[in-house]
């Protein structure tokens, strides 16, 4: 499988300043809270409780095409307010994930995650079924579903 075909790129707009975007995408401990897909977060990082930096490590349960799966994470890039990457190995596939986040004006920022999978020993196996075809459609369906939660979060409510 092509690098090409192993990458899916989701794009969103919300309405609210970079700052605040930040912090609901990098708090682990309130993440099944904000993402309906996430089921529990167990924070691994030894003693860590406060920034989300480089090193920061959890193991995330989700709900992924109707199945639990819990993959542990860990960040490998920060640069605050602007990206984050977060990597995990499972099963041989090396996922990676990367949040870029850019300001469009005051109170806007746009978010771009992109999602990256090189299946082990370039056998596609697991990952050419989950980036292929309806898996490939079914992770950017996830994805633009954790941006709308993102969103939801931290964008001002309508007054009612």
């Amino acid at each position: 499988m092509a690098a090409a075909d192993t990458t899916v790129h989701v794009e969103r707009r919300i309405a609210a300043p970079a700052g605040r975007v930040w912090q609901a995408l990098t708090d682990l401990e309130n993440m099944p809270q904000v993402l309906s897909g996430v089921e529990q977060v167990e924070i691994l990082s030894e003693g860590q409780q406060g920034p989300f930096d480089i090193g920061t490590r959890w193991r995330e349960t989700r709900r992924m095409m109707g199945k639990l799966a819990t993959e542990e994470m860990y960040v490998t890039a920060v640069e605050p307010e602007s990206r984050y990457v977060v990597e995990a190995d499972s099963r041989g596939a090396h996922y990676v994930s990367e949040f870029a986040l850019r300001a469009d004006g005051p109170e806007a920022t746009t978010v771009r995650m992109t999602f990256s999978a090189t299946p082990p020993s370039g056998i596609g196996g697991v990952v050419a079924k989950l980036l292929g075809g309806l898996g490939r459609r079914a992770v950017g369906k996830a994805i633009a579903k954790d941006l709308e939660d993102i969103a939801r979060s931290v964008e001002p409510k309508p007054a009612a």
